[in-house]
């Protein structure tokens, strides 16, 4: 693996539900679960959600998997904060800052909009160490756990081409930014590898600085809505929690959709599981659970980390069974990314 970074989030502190109960110290506990091992109050961990917070059963549940393993497996008690729609830049860094003075550390902020607050609160204190998603942050007490989404996103394309009854597909991303344009131009590239005249329609729910993208169910609906409308039959959604809104227009539209970051066909609500032919998964709790097992052996990771398809840092889902069939091509297709026969374009 070589080394990376990320960012995201925005919010008041919230307990987490890292753990099986609350101490009374009010952190997490994961002690009353026979399979964990007791939670040790001098490993305290802190995570500063993305938009749409825990429960999005997409990027921010990924991470919160990984929080979670570090705390049963190796005793972490963690505390988290969550991102709110359109608040302004000091609200994430009192955020990152309320952990750090809690006595949090190390600290994970979760999505690239905790860039600027990260690089800012972890120079301000140089003892407490950082970890960012999905964005590259310089400093000597900061990680950046950083994806190869081009390349998961080209295999769930050539997923999309070859299962297209209609050689018309879409992608949706919740905010148009470079690191969702990651997403894009991977999805391009590998249904265009299947069918060079295969039609993508791209929608993005907004632009920054408004990263409510990422969490608004409607919005992610009325788009899809007008992508099946107009002749796609499959719509990879990099949207996060608008994700699911997707979801519901692809059952209504009786399409299918591919989902992003989690497995989704296992994480979606039970009444649009079906409609979910695959995920991208970008495994952040893979990531997480390193850097916070890093940092329990002594070791604190700093820098950049890539998580690629060669270290199965990115991936694609088979619950369901829907790309049983064409999973051998996939796995083709994968193979050249590893090798460097393909070469995936990182922006459109």
């Amino acid at each position: 693996m070589t080394k990376a970074t990320a960012i995201a989030g925005v919010a008041a502190l919230v307990l987490a539900g890292a753990g099986c109960g609350k101490n009374s110290d009010g952190d997490d506990d994961t002690s009353s679960k026979g399979d964990c091992v007791k939670v040790d109050p001098d490993k305290k961990v802190g995570m500063a959600f993305d938009v749409g917070g825990r429960g999005d059963q997409s990027f921010n549940d990924s991470a919160a998997k990984g929080l979670d393993k570090a705390a049963c497996d190796l005793g972490f008690s963690a505390k988290t904060a969550e991102a709110q729609d359109g608040e302004a830049e000091s609200a994430r860094e009192g955020r990152l800052q309320q952990l750090v003075d809690a006595g949090y550390n190390p600290v994970i902020a979760v999505g690239f909009a905790y860039s600027a607050s990260v690089a800012k609160v972890a120079k301000a204190n140089p003892d407490v160490n950082f970890a960012i998603v999905d964005d590259g942050v310089e400093g000597k007490n900061i990680a950046n756990l950083l994806f190869a989404e081009e390349q998961g996103s080209f295999l769930v394309g050539a997923a999309a081409a070859l299962k297209s009854e209609k050689d018309h597909v879409g992608f949706i991303g919740g905010v148009e930014v470079p690191l969702i344009q990651k997403f894009q131009a991977g999805f391009e590239a590998g249904a265009k590898a299947v069918n060079p005249d295969i039609k993508v329609d791209v929608r993005y729910l907004t632009q920054p600085p408004d990263f409510s993208g990422f969490g608004d169910p409607a919005k992610g609906k009325t788009a899809a809505e007008g992508i099946y409308d107009g002749g796609a039959d499959i719509i990879y959604a990099a949207a996060g929690g608008s994700g699911g809104g997707v979801f519901e227009a692809a059952t209504a539209a009786k399409t299918k959709a591919i989902g992003v970051d989690s497995d989704q066909a296992l994480t979606a609500d039970d009444s649009v599981k079906d409609v979910i032919m695959t995920s991208m998964l970008k495994n952040i709790d893979v990531a997480v659970f390193a850097f916070l097992e890093a940092v329990d052996g002594g070791n604190v990771p700093t820098g950049p980390t890539t998580y690629d398809l060669k270290v199965d840092g990115v991936g694609y889902s088979t619950t369901g069974g829907a790309v049983d069939d064409i999973k051998e091509k996939l796995d083709e297709y994968k193979q050249q990314i590893i090798d460097g026969t393909i070469k995936v374009p990182t922006a459109p």
